[in-house]
């Protein structure tokens, strides 16, 4: 012991831990076993398990088995952990002991610091602040109120945010007709707002897959203590404990149908990032959409203007880039690859326990927070702003020769080609060239090459071939 640390024991012998910090010995082992990676476990995590101290001390004490003023302290200290007031007293790294073991004594400790001070005398880690709990039931728990909050709280809300601005810029463009694409060539014309409705599809669907999850999300695994036989725990525990915490959350959590299932898989967080990561394919591909359509101004599409929000080059003056959708795109990549990290380490169950918990906590809160905070940059900041150049097109409309097709049920595939063959190497419209090669009259070419009718679908031909 020095002047700068004081000495902690726990069941392996004594240890010194710094005279300042909130945690003990077990906390410290950890800390000086595990070499720092820089990547701490998620906010997100300790506020979960800060909610779980809480809301297990509420029960032990329903329980009859914690005396009332230590189960006060202990949850008014578990409530201090949750709201964030003491995340650097949990230093351990990500990279820990695969059940997580290391961050569910880390809080145990600092709790039963913050209550003993409280009382006035000892509160021990183990017997009082992990009654009736393991690391085994704890992290699994932890991870599922984690991602639950995550997602009501933040990703939720911000996709309905992202909905509601695609709602809105759709209504705008009803009647702004372009060019649609295929194999990134021009194909027949839709509605800029069937363009963003698609995108808005996508994003409904994407709630709807996150929302189908809650269900197995808000079943727990706490109860099931150290194998999920529940030893040294009530029977009644996970019951109360999961309506203690519903009541402190507002989340209707529950205890898992099967304790042994809740342990040794983490089915539930791969299925939560399985849905995380079509969310991240249909941003990406709206964020790649919209760097094709702002491309240019002079040499790409041009065909609308991103909000220009800094300088894009540190030689170029004046060149702007879609920054807002780049980031979203590599948010969306990370979220991929997060995905697949979850996915081999929930495959690490093995009997009673999966051991790559840790990990999966901090891929699957990184993956919500990305992809909130990128839906929202994404519609408050390219989506909201964006203007069109209408006169860019039209004028690609007019040059379009493939508008030939909706002149097949009149004059046949062949023909219809070869009058875009003439129109594309001529640089000419197709309704001039089609005047020339067929009989039809103008104001029916103006009709059948209408370019706003074409985006209604159906057969727009009349009569016999000419």
């Amino acid at each position: 012991m020095t002047a700068n640390t004081r000495v902690e024991r726990d069941s392996m012998g004594a240890l010194d831990v710094p005279a300042s910090a909130l945690w003990g010995a077990q906390t410290q082992r950890a800390v000086q076993n595990f070499p720092p990676t820089g990547l701490r476990m998620p906010r997100a995590f300790i506020r979960a398990l800060g909610l779980i101290k809480h809301a297990a001390a509420a029960a032990n004490r329903e329980l009859g088995d914690l005396p009332r003023d230590l189960s006060a302290a202990i949850q008014a200290a578990a409530l201090e952990v949750a709201s964030g007031r003491y995340d650097a007293e949990f230093p351990v790294d990500v990279f820990q002991t695969g059940s997580g073991t290391s961050s569910n004594m880390n809080a145990n400790e600092v709790i039963a610091t913050l209550a003993a001070r409280a009382l006035s005398r000892p509160v021990h880690a183990n017997d009082d602040v992990n009654m009736s709990q393991s690391s085994n039931d704890v992290v699994p728990t932890a991870i599922h109120v984690a991602a639950a909050l995550l997602l009501a709280e933040h990703l939720l809300p911000a996709l309905e945010r992202l909905c509601s601005v695609l709602d809105a810029r759709a209504a705008e463009f009803t009647d702004v007709v372009k060019t649609g694409r295929t194999h990134l060539m021009d194909a027949m014309p839709i509605t800029m707002a069937q363009e963003l409705r698609g995108w808005r599809a996508q994003i409904g669907d994407a709630v709807d897959r996150l929302r189908s999850v809650a269900p197995r999300l808000h079943k727990l695994a706490q109860g099931g203590t150290a194998v999920g036989t529940g030893i040294n725990a009530r029977p009644e525990f996970g019951a109360v404990f999961a309506r203690s915490l519903a009541a402190s959350t507002g989340i209707n959590f529950s205890p898992s149908d099967n304790y042994f299932a809740a342990l040794s898989s983490q089915d539930t967080a791969v299925e939560l990032s399985g849905q995380l990561k079509v969310l991240s394919v249909s941003l990406m591909k709206i964020a790649n959409d919209l760097r094709w359509m702002n491309s240019g101004p002079l040499a790409g599409l041009g065909e609308i203007s991103l909000p220009a929000l800094q300088p894009g080059s540190s030689i170029m003056p004046g060149k702007v880039n879609p920054v807002v959708p780049e980031s979203v795109a590599m948010m969306a990549a990370q979220v991929m690859g997060n995905d697949a990290a979850i996915t081999i380490a929930a495959a690490s169950g093995n009997f009673q326990l999966n051991v790559m918990l840790p990990v999966i906590a901090h891929n699957l809160m990184q993956s919500l927070e990305l992809l909130a905070i990128g839906s929202r940059s994404l519609a408050d900041n390219a989506l909201a702003g964006f203007t069109v150049n209408h006169a860019r097109l039209a004028e690609a409309l007019a040059r379009n020769p493939i508008l030939v097709t909706s002149l097949n049920p009149v004059i046949g595939y062949e023909k219809g080609a070869a009058i875009a063959k003439k129109a594309y190497a001529e640089g000419r419209p197709v309704l001039e060239v089609a005047a020339e090669m067929t009989q039809l009259s103008a104001d029916e070419l103006r009709r059948l090459l209408d370019p706003k009718t074409l985006t209604e679908g159906g057969i727009h031909g009349a009569g016999s071939a000419a």
